[in-house]
């Protein structure tokens, strides 16, 4: 899976002001909404947070993977933002949040697309090398471009 279908420079942010996971949510829902993959921002926020209730989306190794299905949504999109703060979230290991990966799914890609892309990220982040990069890393092409080479070495 291309990553860059759903992935562009301009959907990640390396220095989100958020300090809370609600600000986390609604700053990189801010620039889906600005490349036009979210049409409806408080449909989508709505369904976000509905899924966030049914268990939390917090990942291990500072990273959250919030996702929303939503008829808010024009086009399957990421957004990834690292924060300057370490924020509260659930997490499987406990740690606070850094880096955020937000799903923005259509209604049309609910089942196949959605579930292939949360195995592609999920199968990633079970490297700690490229987590370590995600943390780091300060050029959007190089963090596509990541997630990118991870899924030819698996064949995804």
């Amino acid at each position: 899976m291309d990553i860059s279908h759903v992935l562009n420079v301009k959907n990640i942010k390396l220095n989100m002001a958020a300090k809370t996971k609600e600000e986390a949510i609604e700053e990189l829902t801010d620039l889906l909404v600005q490349d036009g993959a979210v049409i409806n921002k408080a449909d989508f926020l709505k369904d976000v947070w509905l899924r966030e209730e049914l268990d939390s989306t917090g990942f291990e190794n500072h990273i959250a993977i919030p996702h929303g299905k939503s008829s808010g949504v024009a086009r399957t999109a990421l957004a990834i933002g690292r924060t300057q703060h370490d924020i509260p979230w659930e997490t499987m290991d406990g740690s606070d949040v850094r880096c955020i990966i937000l799903f923005a799914v259509c209604l049309v890609d609910q089942n196949a697309t959605h579930i292939r892309l949360l195995a592609h990220v999920s199968g990633s982040l079970a490297d700690e090398d490229i987590i370590d990069k995600l943390l780091q890393e300060n050029d959007p092409q190089r963090i596509i471009d990541l997630l990118n080479a991870e899924s030819e070495g698996a064949g995804v």
